[in-house]
């Protein structure tokens, strides 16, 4: 009976040892995640290479449209096999909430930035995100991120600098502001996720509520003065959508397994997705400083581990 009892604490413990620690599952979640949005970037800006302009608002729609139907579609399957965890009380359903309204203005400054600047210099303002992440974090849910986590994003960071080197130049001064207050607005709404991943709210369901808020808070301009889109164009901005959807459920999934303080450095990969992105859609070849700034993302990652 002892022997058979060892045995059986053996094999418990090797299949503890066998399974995927919850900061390495976080760190592929965060890194699906920005390859999505590197996508969703990507097809944004050749959005208006294929007709004329189309305000970020039209594309904000579009973009929620396709997420909020392949999130119903997930969120009716739960719901028939009765494994959905909806949002209960005050302080989840205050959090579902903030998530999307921070993540709206997080898209409509981000899409307005990506149709008037540089889609690198859009790209790296909207990479705050993860600091602003760690800082609300460390304020509201009281964690405190060590020397050695700052010290990886702060490399992170300086490496997108290199890569993307954003500028504030005369006219294109408020569209940079834009894509700053996207950094922003998407820091609040992955620290609500974060929360919201602690008390086990169904990422389907947050991803659904915050497509179905962002649409209807897109409409009102969208009615008021549509622009005309050409069938490219609608068939990009559904590739936006899907790609958004990807983007979505990996931030919202990432969070959920891992605190951002240890993960949110992962999400710098998106410099190294929009890049290629860049050379293969835009013929845009890095240079010596890009280079450089790679480097530094890499290493950010290397110290992470």
């Amino acid at each position: 009976m002892v022997d058979e009892d060892r045995g059986a604490a053996r094999q418990v413990g090797e299949g503890r040892r066998g399974s995927v620690p919850d900061v390495v599952k976080g760190a592929l979640a965060i890194t699906a995640s920005a390859f999505g949005f590197a996508m969703m970037a990507a097809f944004v800006r050749l959005c208006d290479d294929f007709g004329g302009s189309v305000s970020c608002f039209q594309k904000s729609f579009f973009r929620n449209l396709v997420a909020f139907a392949i999130a119903l579609a997930v969120v009716v399957g739960e719901l028939r096999g009765r494994r959905i965890a909806l949002p209960s009380g005050m302080k989840q359903w205050t959090l579902v909430v903030l998530r999307s309204v921070a993540g709206t203005v997080g898209i409509f400054g981000n899409f307005y930035a990506l149709s008037k600047i540089p889609i690198g210099e859009a790209m790296a303002l909207n990479k705050t995100a993860p600091w602003f992440t760690v800082v609300f974090s460390w304020i509201f849910l009281r964690e405190r991120a060590g020397m050695r986590q700052l010290l990886c994003l702060a490399v992170a960071f300086a490496g997108v600098l290199l890569v993307l080197r954003p500028g504030f130049r005369g006219a294109e001064t408020f569209p940079s502001l834009c894509a700053l207050a996207g950094g922003l607005g998407a820091g609040i709404a992955y620290t609500c996720l974060r929360e919201l991943g602690t008390m086990k709210v169904d990422s389907a369901f947050i991803v659904l509520f915050f497509s179905a808020f962002s649409c209807i808070a897109s409409l009102p301009p969208v009615m008021c003065s549509p622009d005309p889109m050409t069938p490219a164009q609608i068939a990009i901005m559904l590739g936006a959508g899907a790609s958004a959807a990807i983007g979505q459920f990996g931030v919202t999934a990432a969070y959920r397994y891992a605190a951002p303080r240890k993960i949110a450095v992962f999400d710098y990969t998106n410099v190294v997705f929009t890049a290629g992105f860049g050379y293969v859609l835009f013929s845009q070849v890095p240079d010596l400083i890009a280079t450089l700034g790679f480097v530094l993302i890499v290493l950010a990652i290397s110290m992470r581990r």
